[in-house]
C-alpha cells in the first residue's frame, strides 16, 4: 500500500451476513430465482461486466474462480470452486461485494447455487423460445440437475405430459415417483431416450453417457422442439450430436464463446462442418428482444449452457435480499478493511 493510502476506520466492517446451506434451502424459490434471472438477462449486459473463468491447478485438484457486475447496480461478485476429482470433495463460496461502497456485503455458501442458477437460466430460455401454453416435457437424465430443472419449469409452467428416460431403470423409477409425490405429475417412464422425446415441446436434456457418446441425436428431433442441453460443459463432454446442432435454426448460448469454444458438443460439429457459430446467440439478445427466438412454430431451438458468474451472482444477491428481508442469515463477527485510495 502507497503511504498516500489510508485505512477509513469508519468503514471497517464489524459483521458480516453469511448465507449458510440450510438459509439457501430455505430462501430459494423456484419463481423468483427465475424471475431475477429472466429481469437480469433483459438488461444491458457487457462483455466485460462477465469475463472468462480461470482455474489453477494443482495435483489432483484445482480451484476455479468465476466473476460478474450485476446489471442491478447493486452488487458483483466472485463465485470460488475447490474441488479435487481424485478424492471427490468440493466447497463453494460466493462473495458479494456492493458496487456503489466496494465494501463486503455478504458471503454465500455457494453448494446449491450452480443447480439452483442452472436449472432456472434453462426455464428462462425456454419461457423465452415458447412463452406461454401448457408444455410436454421429456427427460433425458435422472440426476440433481434434471430434478432440478423439472421442479423449476413446473414452478411456472403447466406441463400436461412428461416422461422420463435414464438407462438404470431403478433410478428412472425413483425419479418418476419423486415427482408424483411433490407434484402429483404422473411421469412416464420409458426405456430409451427416442421415447422419452417423441412428441414433446420441451427436451430437458442433463445427462451424459459414460464414454461421452451423445444421449440426444439429431434425427429423433422434431419440428418445433426446445432442447435445454445443461450437461456438457468441457471440451471432452458430449451431450448432443452434430446432426442436432446442424438441425437446430438457433442455439441460444449463455456463455456463447465459451459454448463454441469449450464444449465438445460444438467443437465436434464445427469440425463436421456445421456452422455453428454462425446461428449461436447469446441469451441475454434473446430474452432482451434482440434476437427473435424463433421465426416459425417449427424451429427447431437448442439452448446451450456452460454456467456464467453472472447467474451465480444474480441468484446470489436476490437470496442476500430474501435474507436480510426475513433475517435468515449468519452474522460473522468479522470483516474486511474498506480503505479510501
Amino acid at each position: 500500500m502507497d503511504a498516500a493510502d489510508s485505512i477509513n476506520i469508519d468503514k471497517i466492517e464489524v459483521s458480516t451476513p453469511f448465507l449458510r446451506d440450510a438459509d439457501i434451502a430455505e430462501l430459494a424459490q423456484w419463481p423468483k430465482v427465475i424471475a431475477a434471472l429472466a429481469q437480469a438477462y433483459a438488461m444491458p449486459i457487457k462483455p466485460a461486466m462477465v469475463p472468462a473463468r480461470i482455474m489453477a491447478r494443482g495435483e489432483g485438484f484445482w480451484l476455479r474462480s468465476l466473476c460478474a457486475v450485476s446489471p442491478s447496480g447493486e452488487y458483483m461478485g466472485c463465485k470460488l470452486i475447490a474441488a479435487s476429482p481424485k478424492i471427490r470433495r468440493a466447497s463453494y463460496l460466493i462473495s458479494l461485494f456492493d458496487q456503489r461502497t466496494m465494501e463486503l456485503a455478504a458471503l454465500v455458501d455457494g453448494n446449491r447455487i450452480t443447480d439452483l442458477r442452472t436449472a432456472a437460466t434453462a426455464v428462462v430460455a425456454a419461457n423465452a423460445v415458447i412463452p406461454e401454453g401448457t408444455l410436454r416435457v421429456g427427460v433425458i437424465g435422472s440426476g440433481s440437475v434434471a430434478k432440478s430443472l423439472l421442479t423449476a419449469l413446473l414452478s411456472v409452467r403447466e406441463v400436461t405430459l412428461a416422461r422420463v428416460f435414464s438407462p438404470t431403470p431403478a433410478s428412472r423409477e425413483k425419479f418418476a415417483s419423486a415427482f408424483q409425490a411433490s407434484h402429483s405429475l404422473q411421469l412416464e417412464t420409458v426405456d430409451n431416450a427416442q421415447a422419452a422425446i417423441d412428441g414433446v415441446d420441451i427436451v430437458v436434456c442433463a445427462a451424459r453417457s459414460r464414454d461421452e457418446s451423445p444421449v440426444l441425436l439429431g434425427e429423433w428431433l422434431q419440428p418445433g422442439m426446445v432442447v435445454l442441453s445443461v450437461g456438457s460443459t468441457l471440451p471432452e463432454q458430449r451431450e448432443v450430436d452434430a446432426t442436432a446442432m446442424a438441425r437446430a435454426n438457433l442455439i441460444i448460448a449463455d456463455m456463447p464463446e465459451e459454448v463454441l469454444h469449450e464444449t465438445g458438443d460444438a467443437l465436434v460439429a464445427t469440425r463436421d462442418g456445421v456452422d455453428v457459430a454462425g446461428k449461436t446467440v447469446g441469451l441475454a439478445q434473446v430474452v432482451s428482444g434482440e434476437v427473435p427466438a424463433r421465426r416459425s412454430a417449427s424451429d427447431i431451438v437448442i439452448y446451450k449452457s456452460v454456467g456464467t458468474a453472472l447467474q451465480d451472482v444474480v441468484t446470489a444477491e436476490m437470496l442476500l435480499r430474501e435474507a436480510l428481508a426475513s433475517n435468515r442469515f449468519q452474522l460473522i463477527p468479522a470483516g474486511v478493511v474498506t480503505i479510501d485510495r
